[in-house]
């Protein structure tokens, strides 16, 4: 989710002429908070976004970055346990090797994030010579590859919400998710709450009768989210999503509701493996009384399937 904010990010500054650096962590030693492939982008004046430590490092990896950009060359630099920043320490102790790519080219950028909004993997090929980053079509996973003198860095598409119901609980999970920066849209059956949604700048589709399932699509980074209230609109367009690619599919309701829904799914002629693969009730934990811990709880179940999932098995 960060990915998309860093490029457009770099994408913007080289519009305006500002020479910017690609951070990359190359390798952990350790305990990290983030992840070899995870990125930050700094600008020449020192503006910057993402983060590699919540604060520990960004200020000296700022500097390290404008260094970069006066020697125009990347480099590696270990930060935490192991680095010449001897005052610099990771609380958790571990180290992190952060690989610097000083970036001029508008036509990279732009095609990373032509390929981020397009939801297609990709990966980046980025050298620790003069040589020039490369973006490659496709997942690749993320290894540093000293002797090749490059690293590569793979990226799938962030997860994609599609929240189906009505009632406050869809309004505060697509608020929510839309400020997490994920790809949300709306599908209800009640008008009003679709207008609201659309002010929010989030794409809101109105149904106008249960069987109005055409326009629910997925992608294998899909989730798709049921909140009705009245599980009557439920059944055509759950089996519809079932029948779309999707990492996850969830329902609000208790047992009761759902016993009722998978007797109705099961008349409509889903299998039984695709009706054990519904999470319901949704949520890492149940019985949320306010939409706004109801959203919370379905975006860690959701944000937590997808981080458990091998999609090179697609």
């Amino acid at each position: 989710m960060d990915n998309r904010r860093i490029f457009r990010f770099l994408l913007d500054k080289l519009r305006q002429e500002k020479r910017c650096v690609l951070v990359t962590v190359a390798a952990v030693d350790g305990s990290s908070m983030r992840d070899p492939g995870a990125h930050m982008g700094i600008c020449e004046d020192g503006e910057f976004i993402g983060s590699l430590s919540g604060g520990c490092i960004e200020n000296a990896v700022v500097a390290e970055a404008q260094d970069v950009l006066a020697a125009l060359c990347p480099r590696i630099v270990r930060f935490g346990s192991g680095s010449s920043y001897l005052d610099i320490k990771l609380p958790c102790g571990g180290g992190l090797d952060v690989l610097f790519n000083p970036l001029d080219d508008i036509e990279f950028c732009g095609k990373i994030v032509e390929q981020l909004s397009k939801r297609a993997p990709l990966s980046l090929s980025l050298p620790l010579d003069k040589q020039l980053p490369r973006l490659l079509p496709y997942w690749q996973p993320t290894e540093t590859k000293i002797e090749n003198r490059h690293i590569c860095v793979g990226h799938w598409p962030s997860p994609r919400l599609v929240i189906i119901g009505h009632g406050a609980g869809v309004l505060s999970l697509a608020q929510l998710a839309k400020t997490m920066d994920m790809d949300v849209e709306v599908i209800t059956s009640d008008p009003d709450l679709s207008d609201l949604i659309k002010t929010k700048n989030i794409p809101s589709r109105t149904l106008k009768t249960p069987q109005d399932i055409e326009h629910v699509h997925g992608d294998s980074w899909t989730a798709f989210i049921f909140m009705f209230h009245d599980h009557d609109w439920e059944a055509a367009l759950m089996v519809r999503a079932l029948g779309q690619p999707h990492f996850y599919i969830g329902a609000m309701g208790g047992k009761k509701a759902h016993a009722n829904r998978l007797k109705t799914l099961a008349e409509f002629g889903v299998e039984p493996e695709q009706l054990q693969t519904i999470n319901a009730p949704i949520g890492l934990f149940h019985s949320s009384r306010d939409p706004d811990t109801l959203a919370v709880s379905t975006i860690a179940e959701v944000l937590r399937t997808y981080v458990s999932q091998d999609f090179r098995k697609l």
